[in-house]
């Protein structure tokens, strides 16, 4: 079978500040958005960990780990969810904008599809500068914090307040280098990771005359939750081995799980890039007794 599906369809109204005012002298500006959307075009941006088309495939390292593997922002099962955002947009200097985002979105199984999507929505805020540093060089600074309730906590039964705050910067420090950083930390509800480090850097390949190219490196570290290592304790985590629904294993999750993945974009044509890509994962799931895992892949990208 087959079907189509409406990913996005979402509506922005850019009205200049102050309304009534003469509109080419303003620098001020109210964004209204709203509609079916993916949040994360418009919250925790990041240029040099973003897009799992063309950068990093791991979700640790294209997101905030805890909105998006998380499940924080509870979206539907294609990752889209309606939404109303209003922002604020500041460009007085316009070599430095800045902005504030207020966000509310449908979340959750019934939320994130129409149903009572506002019962008990996602709420986020957002804080970005754009700075030039380093001789001129572009930089996106963001900080931004979320909440919503009835969450399901890991139980899977009980249903809490979540709320959390995180941080996404790009900065670059050359004329083909990108450095990226993020930290997100849950400060309400239960998750099996509490804590979230991410860092690295995208190289374009105008140093070695591929000007098309890019090669990634990237690595995130994920600290097990207090309430991850008690379930563990007792005995509520583990894994199904040979497939027949059954627990065969248990362990009591320590430390942080550990990935590092590196790519390189190769473009063959404006049109056609092939990206060979390495993933190296340590202590998964926060198990010491799992061996490291190694994951390589092939990623190929048409554009017309």
């Amino acid at each position: 079978d087959s079907g189509a599906i409406l990913g996005q369809a979402w509506y922005q109204a850019a009205i200049p500040l102050p309304i009534g005012g003469f509109k080419p002298y303003s620098r001020e500006k109210l964004e209204l958005t709203f509609g079916k959307m993916d949040i994360f075009g418009f919250f925790d941006q990041n240029t040099g960990a973003g897009d799992e088309g063309k950068q990093f495939l791991n979700s640790v390292l294209v997101h905030n780990p805890l909105l998006d593997a998380g499940g924080e922002v509870a979206v539907d099962g294609n990752g889209f969810q309606p939404g109303v955002i209003a922002a604020y947009v500041n460009e007085t200097n316009k070599a430095e904008p800045w902005r504030l985002s207020l966000g509310v979105f449908g979340a959750g199984e019934k939320g994130s599809n129409y149903q009572k999507s506002l019962t008990s929505p996602l709420l986020m805020f957002q804080a970005e500068k754009q700075l030039k540093l380093f001789g001129g060089l572009t930089g996106n600074y963001r900080a931004y914090a979320w909440t919503r309730n009835a969450a399901s906590e890991l139980d899977g039964v009980t249903m809490g307040k979540h709320s959390g705050v995180g941080i996404s910067v790009d900065q670059r420090v050359g004329d083909g280098v990108n450095l990226f950083a993020r930290y997100g930390q849950l400060i309400d509800g239960e998750l099996p990771f509490d804590k979230a480090l991410s860092l690295g850097a995208e190289i374009s390949g105008n140093y070695w005359g591929r000007g098309g190219d890019a090669i990634g490196i990237g690595g995130s570290w994920l600290k097990a939750s207090k309430a991850y290592r008690n379930l563990g304790s007792a005995g509520g985590v583990g894994g199904d081995i040979d497939g027949d629904g059954n627990v065969d294993f248990t362990y009591t999750p320590s430390g942080a799980e550990k990935v590092a993945e590196i790519y390189y974009r190769l473009r063959i044509s404006p049109q056609f890039e092939v990206t060979p890509d390495l993933q190296w994962i340590g202590r998964p799931g926060a198990n010491a007794e799992a061996k490291n895992v190694k994951v390589f892949g092939l990623r190929a990208n048409i554009a017309y």
